[in-house]
């Protein structure tokens, strides 16, 4: 418990940024709604000037399956990046939290004392969880107090849930690569660079797919797409699947770090 409270205090600084990041994130994305709404008053709707967009342009930035003049179609759009924010941060935590020893030259202090390097890990993997946790809790705790603002009665609250539940397994999924990473890489400093360019690979992958039904294989090698956001919208929540699937994804990574955090060679 000792190393958990170490490991959250270090993090201390860094969550409290990121956690007002992703509540700015919430309301700045929210407050855009509002010219999205009053542009079907004033001229054309937001639906006709998409649809003399380009679909390619239209999948690129994410909105070619949503009408953005409704509050479900708006927060779905406003979702992707929301989450894509929140899965920087759980991969650079990932890698973050493994790697910082080494990076801070503390490694033989921490190793030196009368604990297994399993116990050490599994303190660092609670202190990330935890941190997770909090993050995603802001965003939705964010989304319930600031989408009522503009929503004009309607309950959104549903889909909210929904959301920021798939976030949350997505989160982990990064979070886990990243652990992964760092223990497994000689150079685990390097882990952060490479963990986050596989997330925005896999972020333009989600992207691209939704270009061509041609390209749709491909989601399966992005997190950003095992969760169908119309699907969320229309109220069909989330596929127990893609949910068990992401799952053991998440423990088999848990398990390589344990595996490559045993062997590997600290460079102190």
């Amino acid at each position: 418990m000792n190393m958990v409270r170490r490991e959250l205090k270090a993090n201390a600084r860094a969550l409290v940024i990121w956690s007002v990041c992703m509540f700015l994130c919430v309301i700045s994305g929210m407050a855009k709604f509002t010219a999205y709404t009053s542009a079907t008053t004033t001229g054309p709707s937001i639906n006709d000037l998409l649809k003399s967009m380009p679909t390619s342009i239209k999948a690129l930035f994410g909105f070619a399956s949503f009408d953005l003049a409704t509050m479900s179609g708006y927060l779905a759009l406003l979702f992707i990046y929301v989450e894509l924010v929140a899965a920087i941060h759980a991969a650079l935590l990932g890698t973050g939290i493994i790697a910082k020893e080494e990076r801070d030259k503390t490694a033989e202090y921490l190793m030196v004392k009368p604990v297994s390097r399993a116990a050490i890990l599994t303190s660092k993997l609670v202190a990330a969880l935890i941190n997770v946790v909090v993050i995603n809790v802001v965003t939705l705790v964010s989304f319930l107090v600031v989408v009522p603002l503009y929503s004009k009665g309607s309950d959104a609250s549903g889909e909210i849930l929904m959301m920021t539940l798939s976030m949350f397994i997505v989160q982990l999924i990064f979070l886990s690569l990243g652990t992964v990473l760092a223990a497994g890489m000689k150079r685990s400093r390097a882990a952060g660079s490479v963990a986050t360019g596989i997330l925005f690979a896999a972020y333009f992958i989600a992207r691209i797919t939704d270009m061509s039904d041609k390209l749709r294989f491909l989601n399966v090698v992005s997190p950003f797409k095992y969760f169908d956001l119309p699907r969320i919208v229309a109220g069909g929540g989330l596929n127990p699947g893609i949910v068990v699937l992401s799952l053991a994804l998440v423990v088999a990574f848990g398990v390589l770090t344990y595996v490559f955090y045993q062997k590997r060679d600290l460079n102190i």
